[in-house]
């Protein structure tokens, strides 16, 4: 902006541009869903009712008020619709939004160049926010309380502080993992959501409106099958519609009936209470090789060679969902249900291999 003194980052370090760090944070499919099947506005966004009814009053007050809107920090499991609401409330603020993740923001200068070419009322979206270097996350502080930005130029005994004003502006932060946020963070943003996993109905009108846009002819039936295979995830559910399309264009008429869809999910291996291949390994690991468990979190990751945090934070809340494993203070422990689930795939096993440790 035109009244701001010159960046002294520039003189203390790389040169960075917007772009640098202002990096894509969706894989080439998501960014189609972004352009095709996001809401623009809260009336089209399905589900999480009192989010969007808190959501719309924060915003109108603060448009009465002719004020930016507060800092809103959204937390929930991947695919629940986090980006999509920052491109929302941009989109109701009638302001720019500006994307980045936490991981891309490695430097102060990073992140100044970020803020001091925000405009009033712009939107910064951060995703992955619980991932910021500690160094960054303290110049957020001033920014999100003060609308300044203090830097330090030159230094030893020569260095000096200058706080560079900055325009009101509303950051959103994104996280997968709440308790990773440290408290002084947290304790800035003055909105706070936790979005929940969807209702059967819900992704099934989510389905609908995807299909809709999408051109495609879907039955009843088959709009439900997709919705019981989701995992109650707008994101899955809409990925899954676009394979079951796939399958309906090559193997039948294009119209997606209920027999093509659970031809296109079982190729898939996707069973009816929307289990994977990979969810079904990891509870047969817990149940043949640990005996039903418990087993700790690193153990179990080395077992399967796959990362702790993949496991955690990507399959184990489905698995918590469904009722197929519990976590204990010792490890992992798969429950009677996740028996009665194997033993329905695999007559063949053994009573005494699927039997848990008393």
């Amino acid at each position: 902006m035109s009244s701001m003194p010159q960046n002294p980052f520039s003189a203390v370090q790389e040169p960075t541009t917007e772009s640098d760090f202002l990096t894509p944070i969706e894989s080439i499919e998501d960014h189609e869903i972004d352009t095709t099947l996001r809401p623009k506005k809260l009336t089209e966004f399905i589900g999480q009712r009192q989010l969007k009814e808190n959501l719309r009053i924060f915003i109108d007050a603060a448009s009465s008020r002719g004020e930016a809107l507060d800092h809103v920090l959204l937390h929930g499991n991947p695919g629940l619709g986090k980006t999509t609401l920052a491109h929302i409330i941009a989109s109701e603020i009638g302001a720019n939004i500006k994307i980045t993740s936490g991981p891309s923001l490695t430097r102060i200068g990073d992140l100044a160049a970020i803020l001091t070419n925000l405009q009033k009322s712009d939107v910064l979206f951060i995703d992955e926010i619980h991932r910021l270097n500690k160094s960054v996350e303290e110049v957020l502080y001033p920014a999100m309380e003060d609308h300044a930005l203090d830097v330090i130029v030159g230094k030893g005994p020569s260095a000096r502080t200058i706080r560079l004003a900055l325009e009101p502006f509303t950051l959103i932060g994104a996280t997968t993992r709440m308790s990773l946020l440290s408290s002084p963070l947290r304790d800035r943003f003055g909105v706070t959501h936790h979005l929940e996993f969807y209702t059967q109905d819900d992704i099934e009108r989510i389905v609908k409106r995807s299909a809709t846009i999408l051109g495609v002819s879907i039955d009843a039936d088959a709009c439900a099958t997709i919705s019981t295979r989701a995992r109650s995830t707008p994101r899955i559910a809409n990925r899954l519609l676009k394979r079951v399309r796939d399958f309906a264009q090559v193997k039948h008429d294009g119209r997606v009936t209920v027999t093509i869809a659970n031809l296109a999910l079982d190729a898939l291996s996707i069973d009816t209470l929307g289990m994977e291949t990979i969810d079904r390994v990891i509870l047969t690991t817990i149940v043949e090789t640990f005996q039903g468990g418990p087993v700790g979190l690193g153990t179990l990751a080395a077992a399967l060679s796959e990362d702790e945090k993949t496991i955690e934070e990507i399959y184990e809340p489905f698995l918590l969902q469904c009722g197929m494993i519990n976590r204990t203070p010792r490890g992992r422990v798969a429950t009677k249900r996740a028996i009665a689930y194997l033993e329905s795939r695999n007559k063949n096993l053994s009573s005494s291999r699927l039997s848990l440790r008393t």
